[in-house]
């Protein structure tokens, strides 16, 4: 009689962050798609953090089943007119996201 070998496979959870910049979404976004596109058998989960305006800008491009995108409030300035002040919008990154983000780390589930 042979016994009957139980594979367990595990899903491994990601939560990618980028920097809220146009440009460092769209490279994470990529990738994202990279890390899913090297796993055949679906087994890994992306949880993709931006904000609502980020959603906006990029819900349009195509996404695998298994990036799915979580949303932090809108604290930092807006992407338009966010030039006339840098040092601002970098001020706020680094004070404004983080309790937002810590937050969403303890509600997701893989």
């Amino acid at each position: 009689m042979n016994p009957v070998k139980s594979e367990t496979t595990t899903v491994k959870h990601v939560v990618a962050m980028p920097y809220p910049g146009r440009s460092h979404i769209n490279s994470m976004m990529n990738l994202c798609r990279l890390l899913v596109s090297k796993t055949e058998d679906k087994l890994i989960l992306i949880a993709f953090v931006g904000t609502e305006e980020w959603l906006f800008l990029i819900r349009s491009e195509l996404k695998p089943d298994n990036i799915y995108f979580v949303l932090i409030p809108n604290v930092i300035s807006s992407e338009v007119g966010r030039a006339t002040d840098n040092n601002g919008f970098f001020e706020a990154v680094l004070n404004k996201m983080e309790a937002p983000f810590e937050q969403l780390l303890d509600r997701i589930k893989p």
